[in-house]
């Protein structure tokens, strides 16, 4: 049986996560060791089989140039006639945050049986976990996405093979600047009971 602080220290963490966009975020962003504990915790996540079918790619500072372009060609893809503003705008984006990692999810590794819905879960607890110990360490994060993430110039940057994909960017750093927290859905709002006859309503019942 869990004591009440440890119950009432998680929650609180919990709640206090928050999406920061990357422009909100400025440096410093967590240094080494901060680092290795964000990247442990998704270790814990569930992975039916030990597949490991996801991994974080870090994009440092110095490989920030690489990304930009690929941006660029990215929209340049979409988008043939982008004009040069737009395309300096997708270059921007390279450079947010201090801390950027790109979540990769493995279509093939390991057992075949085990199908994209239960490696997109285990990816999702991962990151979810990664979030958390980023918020934990006192630094903001953001998952962000957009038609980049398959596009043939990032998938090329990245090397990624036709069985993986780019899921999302994970941005960690300083909150410069943070919106008001939202207001979250209360369980009865996504939870319900089957109940014989009735079908599946609202809530839960603990019978």
């Amino acid at each position: 049986m869990s004591d009440s602080s440890s119950v009432n220290a998680l929650a609180a963490l919990l709640q206090a996560r928050q999406t920061v966009l990357p422009k909100r975020l400025g440096a410093p962003g967590p240094d080494a060791a901060q680092l290795a504990a964000i990247l442990g915790a998704a270790a814990h996540a569930p992975d039916h089989g030990g597949l490991l079918p996801w991994r974080f790619v870090r994009i440092p500072l110095a490989a920030r140039p690489a990304l930009a372009e690929a941006f660029a060609q990215a929209l340049a893809e979409r988008n043939p006639e982008a004009a040069p503003d737009q395309l300096a705008q997708a270059r921007e984006k390279a450079f947010r945050a201090p801390e950027l990692l790109v979540l990769v999810v493995d279509g093939a590794c390991g057992d075949p049986v085990i199908g994209w819905d239960e490696r997109l879960v285990s990816a999702g607890c991962a990151v979810q976990n990664v979030l958390l110990m980023a918020t934990a360490l006192g630094f903001g994060s953001a998952l962000t996405s957009g038609k980049a993430l398959q596009s043939v110039a990032l998938r090329s940057l990245l090397g990624l093979p036709a069985p993986s994909r780019a899921l999302c960017f994970i941005s960690i750093g300083t909150v410069l600047a943070r919106k008001p927290a939202r207001t979250r859905p209360v369980p009865s709002a996504y939870v319900g009971t089957l109940v014989p006859g009735e079908g599946i309503v609202p809530g839960w019942e603990n019978s």
